[in-house]
C-alpha cells in the first residue's frame, strides 16, 4: 500500500489530514481526481443517452512543460467508475500539421448521428474531426484548419452549442474571446469571426452552456493560478455579463479548464489540477488530472461558489453491474497502474489492458451491487515471469476477502482465471488487490477483462 499512503505525508493534503487510513485516501471517503492511470487535462464532458463520455486531453508522462499529442476518451454511468477507451484522435490525423505536439483543449458533440471534435493545436488553428460513433475512428473532413488567425496564436480552446433555434455556435480564445455560426455540416461557417467585449477575470477555456433560460460562458479566470469563473446572457451571443467564481483562484489548479454538464437530475463542473501528480512530488511539471464535482444553481440561475475539489461532493448515481464483461481499465481508483494496448514482450492485444501491476496495489470499483450473491469470478490475465495473485475484497483493501485467483507464467497469453466467491448480497465497494509471490514484486502481471456469475 506504500504508493497510496504517500498521499498522507504529502503536501496535497492539510497537516490534519496526514493522518488518512488508506481507505480515506484510495478514494472513498475524499474527493479525488476521476483518472489515476494517464494525466488528462482539459476535461469536455457530453451526456448522451445514459452515459457520460469525457473526452480528455493527455500530458505525456514524464515531460516537464506541454507534450500533447493526442486525445482521450473516459465514459461513465455513475460518475464515479470510468472506463478508458484510450485515445481516439492524435495529431496524426491532421495531414495538414507536420509537429508532434500541441493536442491542447477539445470539445466533442452530436449532431444527427454524427460526432465533431474541435481540436484546437497549438499556434496552428482549430481543425475538426468527424466520426459516426463517439469512440471513433475520427476523420478530418476538410484537410486545413477550420480557423486560423494567423497573426497570433489566440485559436485555442473550442466549445460548441446548438441552439433551440439548430444554429450552432464555436466560441474560443486566449486572451480573447471570439465566435462564429456553425453551418448545418458542422464543418464550415457563415459571416464573420465576432471578438466580444472582454469579460472580467476572463483568461481562456471558455464553455459555454445553457441552463433553464439563460445562457452561461464558463471559463478558466485569469493566470496564475487560474480558477473557474462564469459569466451569463439572455442570448447565446451576449451581452455576457461576469457573476463570479464557480472555484475561485488556487495554486493547487494552476491552470484549468471547465465542462459543465446535467446528468441523472444533477449538474457538475470538472476542471483539472495537479493531485495525481503532487502525490509523488511537489515540484511543478504539466502533469495534470481531470476532477468532477456536485455544482448547485441558485433560484435566480447563479451558481453556488465551490471550494476546492477534494472537498467537494460527488456521489455515485446508482450502482454498479458486476454481471457481465467488464474491462479491466474500469475504475474509481487506480493509482499506479498503467493502461496500454502496446505489449512490448509479448503478442499484440487490441484492446486496453491494465498493466505496471505492482505488489500491493489495487483497482477500486465504487459501489457494485452483488444483489442476492455471485458464485463465481473469472478475469483474463497474462504474465511473463512468476505472475502473482489477485484478491477480492470488499469495503477497503484488507476488508472481507470473498475470493482469490493466482495468475502463474503464462507465456504472454492471456487466459482466463476463474474461482468461486463467497456469498456477499446488497451494495459494497470492490477492491481487487495484487499480490507478489516470493520472487517478482513488480510488473506482476497483465489484467484484460472480468466478470462475475450469479
Amino acid at each position: 500500500m506504500n504508493k497510496i499512503l504517500t498521499l498522507a505525508i504529502s503536501a496535497l493534503f492539510a497537516p490534519a489530514a496526514s493522518t488518512a487510513s488508506a481507505e480515506t485516501i484510495s478514494g472513498t471517503k475524499m474527493n479525488l481526481p476521476l483518472v489515476q492511470t494517464k494525466y488528462t487535462a482539459d476535461p469536455a464532458p457530453y451526456v448522451h443517452g445514459d452515459t457520460v463520455y469525457l473526452y480528455t486531453t493527455h500530458d505525456e508522462e514524464g515531460a516537464g512543460g506541454f507534450l500533447m499529442k493526442d486525445w482521450l476518451l473516459y465514459t461513465s454511468t455513475d460518475m464515479v467508475n470510468w472506463e478508458d477507451h484510450g485515445a481516439v484522435a492524435s495529431l496524426k490525423d491532421f495531414k495538414w500539421y507536420k509537429g508532434n505536439n500541441g493536442a491542447w483543449a477539445e470539445q466533442v458533440i452530436e449532431r444527427n448521428g454524427k460526432w465533431y471534435m474541435y481540436c484546437p493545436i497549438h499556434g496552428h488553428g482549430i481543425g475538426v474531426l468527424v466520426a459516426d460513433s463517439p469512440y471513433g475512428p475520427f476523420k478530418d473532413p476538410i484537410g486545413q484548419p477550420l480557423v486560423w488567425q494567423k497573426e497570433h496564436w489566440y485559436d485555442i480552446d473550442p466549445t460548441v452549442w446548438i441552439d433551440d433555434d439548430g444554429q450552432a455556435y464555436m466560441f474560443w480564445g486566449n486572451p480573447n474571446t471570439y465566435y462564429v455560426k456553425l453551418n448545418e455540416d458542422m464543418v464550415s461557417y457563415s459571416g464573420d469571426i465576432v471578438q466580444l467585449p472582454k469579460i472580467k477575470d476572463y483568461q481562456e477555456g471558455p464553455w459555454v452552456y445553457k441552463h433553464g433560460q439563460k445562457y452561461y460562458m464558463a471559463f478558466a479566470s485569469t493566470c496564475c493560478p487560474e480558477g473557474i469563473g462564469y459569466a451569463m446572457a439572455d442570448k447565446i451571443t451576449g451581452p455576457w455579463e461576469y457573476k463570479g467564481h464557480i472555484m475561485n483562484h488556487t495554486p493547487q489548479t494552476r491552470g484549468n479548464h471547465p465542462g459543465i454538464i446535467d446528468y441523472k437530475g444533477k449538474s457538475y463542473c470538472f476542471g483539472l489540477n495537479y493531485d495525481v501528480f503532487r502525490m509523488e512530488t511537489s515540484r511543478h511539471a504539466e502533469q495534470r488530472c481531470v476532477s468532477a464535482a456536485e455544482m448547485t444553481y441558485n433560484a435566480d440561475g447563479t451558481i453556488q461558489e465551490l471550494p476546492y475539489f477534494l472537498h467537494c461532493k460527488l456521489d455515485q448515481v446508482g450502482s454498479f453491474n458486476p454481471y457481465r464483461r467488464v474491462e479491466a481499465e474500469t475504475m474509481a481508483w487506480g493509482y499506479g497502474l498503467r493502461t496500454t494496448r502496446e505489449n512490448p514482450s509479448g503478442p499484440w492485444n487490441p484492446t486496453l489492458f491494465v498493466t505496471n501491476i505492482d505488489d500491493g496495489e489495487f483497482i477500486l470499483i465504487k459501489g457494485v451491487d452483488f444483489a442476492n450473491g455471485a458464485k463465481s469470478f473469472t478475469a483474463s490475465c497474462s504474465a511473463q515471469l512468476f505472475g502473482g495473485s489477485m484478491e477480492l475484497h470488499i469495503d477497503s483493501p484488507d476488508g472481507k476477502m470473498i475470493g482469490k485467483i493466482d495468475v502463474p507464467n503464462t507465456e504472454f497469453k492471456y487466459k482466463e482465471f476463474t474461482c468461486n466467491l463467497q456469498k456477499v448480497t446488497g451494495k459494497h465497494d470492490l477492491y481487487f488487490v495484487f499480490k507478489a509471490g516470493a520472487i517478482q514484486k513488480n510488473n506482476l502481471f497483465n489484467f484484460d477483462w472480468w466478470k462475475m456469475t450469479k
